[in-house]
């Protein structure tokens, strides 16, 4: 009986040890999610800069992965209560207000979802996409990051 308890157990401790150890820095977590936001974004800025010629197949597949990041961003996870202590550059706003943060997190994922299913076939197209997904970057970052110096 005691192994029958124990073999059932297993993967369900493997699956929390698992859990814990995939979020066992959280603001790890979340700069490597917001460094890779920031690599897809400069990766397509010079095409709405005019340094670089359109490319549909490049941008289609940058705002999906934008989507894809936005998807992964879960504020529970990624930033728990006492997750502005340490090397951040999170604003204790998110916090202090947290239906704000919430709310805007929530715009960036449905704009960068839109942004994605749009797939742009055109410079015009995508300026509409990528500047309200990056509009919200900017809204979030200047209300709830503190800026580095």
């Amino acid at each position: 009986m005691h192994r029958l308890i124990s073999f059932a157990a297993a993967p369900l401790l493997a699956i929390a040890v698992l859990s814990v150890s995939a979020n066992a820095d959280p603001i790890k977590d979340r700069q490597a999610i917001m460094k890779d936001q920031g690599k897809t974004v400069g990766s397509i800025t010079p095409i709405i800069k005019g340094e670089k010629p359109f490319d549909a197949a490049l941008v289609i597949a940058a705002l999906k992965h934008l989507n894809e990041d936005a998807e992964k961003i879960d504020a529970a996870t990624l930033f728990p209560a006492g997750s502005d202590k340490g090397e951040t550059t999170a604003s204790p706003k998110i916090w202090e207000d947290n239906a704000g943060f919430l709310a805007a997190l929530t715009k960036y994922k449905k704009d960068a979802a839109a942004a994605a299913a749009a797939e742009p076939k055109d410079l015009e197209s995508f300026k509409v996409a990528f500047n309200q997904v990056t509009e919200n970057c900017a809204a979030c970052h200047k209300a709830f990051r503190i800026k580095k110096d």
